[in-house]
């Protein structure tokens, strides 16, 4: 396809004098001395709306992840549903304020309501409790009678219905259609922009629900360390697909060959890098503090993890903005 080229002096602002601005039917941008920078619009846009939706999206999904097992006490869904309520309603409310896309906003409207919907459940029935965490309680009650002869007694069994963890998988599938629309709106090549897409929100969801867990831990001293260890696992496994989706064309091997101008002599490209390496660092390292026996262990996981957020968002919002262009 001919492409064409249209030169013209404009101030620059510096001394009065003018720079040299450039248009191309194909959006190419020249730099002052001519060379040829690719157009980027269309690869990767960073846009609120859609990583609200898929900080939103993969945060629910791996609730369901963690109270699967129905271990963990049901104020530790109250926090998560209501944080992701909040953040998907802020996703709604910048798609229709800034760049609407129909299919991502209703989405992200429909992703309220069901989590809305299961925090609501799990209030009416939280007088049920979590049967794994009253099993895990006596189980440990049992152990402390054998072992000092003080009979602490059992936990009081109210009847009813527990909160049905499989609720929480709502959210996160009718975020799916959104997210798709969301790639589909970013443009590109459509199979990278969906892995981009879908891996950047298992991504941010495992990484911050990781953080959160290691807080309830807190609040609830005899849970188990393998729901943490799980989320820390899976961020293992996630981090190569979302570095994978930013190296691929056109990614963050651009911005290092010089192709891809990231406004900073490729600094930002090189920080990117270190934000991606510094998360796999601290995967590995929480991983060995939750190997340590004493309890401070899983305080220590968690700071770490705090770390790791910002290594994280880093690693996913730095090459989204470089790539925007």
């Amino acid at each position: 396809m001919t492409r064409f080229v249209v030169r013209r002096p404009v101030a620059d602002g510096r001394c009065g004098g003018p720079s040299w601005a450039d248009t191309t039917d194909g959006g190419g941008r020249f730099g002052p001395f001519g060379e040829t920078f690719p157009s980027l619009r269309g690869v990767i846009r960073v846009d609120a709306a859609t990583v609200l939706l898929q900080w939103a999206a993969g945060g629910l999904f791996f609730l369901w992840f963690t109270t699967r097992r129905r271990e963990v006490g049901i104020g530790y869904g109250w926090l998560l549903r209501g944080t992701y309520l909040l953040l998907a309603a802020g996703a709604a409310w910048a798609g229709f304020a800034f760049d609407t896309v129909p299919v991502r906003e209703a989405s992200s409207v429909a992703v309220v309501i069901a989590a809305l919907f299961a925090l609501v459940v799990s209030i009416v029935r939280r007088k049920a409790g979590v049967s794994g965490q009253i099993d895990e309680h006596d189980r440990r009650s049992a152990r402390v009678a054998a072992m000092t002869g003080i009979d602490r007694g059992v936990s009081e069994r109210t009847t009813g219905s527990e909160f049905p963890p499989v609720l929480d998988l709502v959210a996160p599938l009718v975020a799916v259609p959104g997210l798709i629309a969301a790639a589909v709106d970013a443009g590109g090549h459509l199979p990278v922009s969906l892995l981009r897409t879908f891996a950047g929100a298992a991504f941010l969801g495992a990484v911050t629900d990781a953080m959160l867990l290691g807080h309830w831990y807190l609040v609830q001293p005899g849970l188990p360390r393998r729901h943490l260890n799980d989320l820390v696992r899976v961020l293992g496994y996630i981090w190569p697909v979302e570095v994978l989706s930013l190296l691929l064309p056109v990614g963050m091997f651009a911005v290092w060959s010089g192709t891809v101008d990231d406004g900073w002599g490729g600094q930002l490209g090189w920080f990117w890098a270190a934000c991606a390496l510094t998360t796999l660092a601290l995967v590995f390292v929480t991983k060995a503090a939750l190997r340590e026996r004493y309890y401070s262990a899983v305080m220590a996981a968690t700071g770490l993890l705090y770390l790791a957020i910002l290594t994280a968002f880093g690693t996913d919002l730095v090459a989204r903005a470089i790539l925007a262009g």
